[in-house]
């Protein structure tokens, strides 16, 4: 009986359950690694073989008890762990995601970590050809996908902050010099500090074109009454 309880007849199946998990984990997880992501290839190891884990073990609770649920009160739910994987994890991924200023860093890896979790899932509960697939998909979207964005012609943000004399108005400059680029302002602020004798304007600018902050910079320097351009 005790050896049955420690080394049941399918430890083999279970095994490479997790060997699967464990690799699946490891492919998905190079690449956020090699991007220097914080969530990286140990992480991805860990909650794919982690979701495998408890599912080979809610499996197991099911096979063990299960018989239970038709001759007592006690019901036997093998789905329940597997909900409180999602949900767990929802957390792990929370923790991975960044808001700098308007920029927000971290979503792709809280995907990833979402989506190996359930690939994790998938292998535990022996579905070994839904894990594989998913995994070569994976695989696909994180170093496959990337080649295609120089067919996009996707939106830049730019945060700018221009700061002048107080007695100086430079916001028809300011748009002028916008227009003459094709940008478009889709935030406008404006602070005059009279203690301070400054006036200052902060914009978030929408483009398309290659990278304007430097080009920017070099034309509103040259107008009159300019002490501090930054942009981010």
């Amino acid at each position: 009986m005790a050896e049955t309880f420690l080394f049941n007849e399918d430890i083999g199946a279970q095994l490479v359950k997790m060997l699967l998990a464990f690799f699946a984990g490891g492919l998905i997880g190079v690449e956020r690694e090699k991007h220097g992501r914080p969530a990286g290839l140990r992480t991805h190891v860990l909650v794919s073989t982690g979701a495998c884990l408890m599912m080979i073990v809610s499996e197991s609770i099911f096979i063990r008890y299960g018989h239970l649920s038709a001759t007592g009160i006690a019901r036997i739910d093998p789905g329940r762990i597997g909900a409180q994987i999602v949900t767990g994890i929802g957390f792990l991924g929370a923790g991975v995601i960044l808001k700098e200023g308007i920029n927000v860093r971290g979503l792709t890896t809280a995907a990833c970590l979402w989506y190996v979790a359930g690939v994790g899932m998938a292998f535990g509960f022996g579905l070994v050809g839904i894990g594989i697939c998913s995994t070569a998909l994976a695989f696909l979207a994180l170093f496959g996908l990337k080649y295609f964005d120089p067919v996009f012609r996707k939106d830049r943000f730019l945060r700018l902050s221009v700061v002048c004399a107080a007695e100086v108005d430079i916001f028809e400059d300011l748009k002028t010099i916008f227009q003459r680029y094709a940008l478009r302002t889709t935030n406008v602020e404006q602070e005059l500090d009279l203690e301070n004798q400054r006036r200052q304007y902060d914009f978030i600018i929408t483009h398309s074109q290659k990278p304007m902050g430097r080009t920017l910079i070099a034309e509103i320097s040259k107008i009159n009454g300019i002490t501090k351009v930054r942009y981010k």
